[in-house]
């Protein structure tokens, strides 16, 4: 009996992860991710699978960021009864992702309605709290290397790889053959996670490519953003800075106190970490020390370089604070959530500044800021871009083309396949000419929907 792969998302676009593998009737969900970003593929959250969510019999998480885990509460919902395997951090850190993404779905849905500016009468989330809440119910957890059977006689076991908290490879073996899938690798040198692990031997690889097509700079993270908090605290103005609330709002934070703690920016500057899904993964590095470069020390002083707020009202009072400010605010492609408000409030400012944090996937606001858009549209509303745009080079943690394939090559042997996955369609490419052309490995780019045996 042949092992296949279906690919559901994260096939074309660098959005939407969904791996779903079949052997001898029985079906495993490796990823289970939102789509984000250009319009026609955020409405695939909202079609059907093409296959029904309880006939799957379980499902992997690679890690929690909302690509890869959001869509569980929406399987659930829909009738998914398995169990979903993941590593301690990354069940850490779904406790506080998926409650909060439903959470912030109902609160857009919620401004939507009240301003009437959504085409549906009512807008509706596309799944609730509640809905995440009880999705966590089905979380388990297996530790790195241990080998463990989502489906009996489908042996797994999770790698390491870097990128935030809980990140890991999956190697997956059914039915005679060894998949692995890469999920997203971190850097070698990243400022918060510690390096990939090695791959192990497997018969297929899945390989992201985020950034398949570019090279990470030179520069370091603290050289990029000292002088951009500089200028702009020289001039009295606010910098407002779209973060993912895990990992990136982390490396900022590090970033920051050391920036303070070596004078290369005011000491007095004040910062904001406006998002309580970032406060709440901000403490989860002291509870995982060892999966990560900081210690006890750095992770207090991360915690201590800014006010967190929590509440709506500390958020809005922050627009009342005078003089020089950094507010970092969830998401960070600004797609939603609180960030939104303080951009319709500071990008009209040219005293102010946008620090872009890292890759904008196609179609967010992000993107369209990156691309310098002179207006942007928020809540219905088109806001003109008068503030500094500031476009961090060096705080990427995913592995860049050269990153990715010096870690293809350390498989101890050639696989059968590489399948080229989570990226757009321009770095997915490159990266599969350069397996072709420097590993000289059989490579393929699945499209979205496509199944490929294994």
């Amino acid at each position: 009996m042949s092992v296949n792969i279906t690919f559901l998302g994260g096939a074309g676009t660098v959005t939407g992860s969904k791996y779903l593998v079949q052997h001898g009737g029985r079906q495993l969900l490796v990823d289970c991710g939102l789509f984000q970003g250009y319009k026609q593929l955020r409405l695939r959250n909202w079609r059907p699978l093409p296959v029904e969510p309880n006939h799957i019999d379980a499902a992997i998480l690679t890690h929690a960021h909302l690509d890869h885990s959001g869509y569980v509460p929406l399987l659930v919902r829909e009738g998914f009864r398995g169990k979903v395997w993941c590593t301690p951090a990354t069940r850490d850190l779904a406790r506080i992702l998926l409650p909060d993404s439903g959470h912030i779905q109902e609160e857009d849905a919620a401004f939507a309605n009240r301003k009437g500016f959504s085409k549906h009468s009512p807008a509706l989330p596309l799944y609730t709290e509640d809905d995440a809440m009880r999705s966590l119910k089905q979380l388990r957890i297996a530790h790195p290397h241990e080998v463990f059977e989502p489906i009996a006689g489908w042996q797994a076991r999770f790698f390491g790889a870097g990128h935030i908290l809980g990140a890991a490879s999956l190697l997956l073996e059914v039915g005679g053959r060894r998949i692995l899938f890469s999920g997203d690798l971190g850097r070698p040198d990243d400022v918060l996670m510690n390096a990939p692990e090695l791959p192990p031997a497997a018969d297929a690889v899945l390989i992201e490519s985020t950034y398949g097509d570019r090279s990470h700079p030179m520069e370091n993270l603290a050289d990029e953003l000292g002088p951009a908090l500089q200028r702009v605290a020289a001039r009295g103005g606010t910098a407002v800075v779209p973060v993912f609330a895990v990992g990136r709002a982390q490396a900022l934070l590090h970033t920051i106190a050391q920036l303070k703690a070596a004078g290369r920016i005011p000491h007095h500057l004040p910062i904001y970490l406006d998002s309580p899904m970032a406060i709440h993964t901000t403490g989860l590095f002291a509870q995982h020390l060892g999966e990560h470069r900081l210690s006890a020390a750095q992770c207090r002083d991360m915690e201590r370089v800014a006010t967190m707020t929590t509440t709506p009202d500390e958020s809005k009072a922050i627009a009342h604070q005078h003089g020089p400010k950094v507010i970092l605010s969830a998401s960070g492609m600004a797609t939603g959530g609180r960030v939104l408000h303080h951009l319709a409030r500071e990008l009209s400012d040219h005293r102010n500044m946008v620090v872009l944090t890292g890759y904008q996937a196609p179609g967010t606001r992000g993107a369209t800021l990156a691309q310098g858009a002179s207006h942007l549209r928020i809540h219905g509303q088109d806001v003109p871009v008068r503030a500094e745009l500031v476009k961090l080079q060096s705080a990427s943690a995913h592995a860049d083309g050269d990153q990715l394939l010096a870690w293809l090559a350390k498989l101890p042997q050639a696989p059968d396949n590489v399948f080229v996955v989570h990226g757009d369609a321009e770095a997915s490419d490159q990266l599969r000419h350069r397996i072709h052309c420097e590993l000289k490995w059989p490579v393929t780019t699945p499209e979205h929907g496509a199944t490929w045996p294994v």
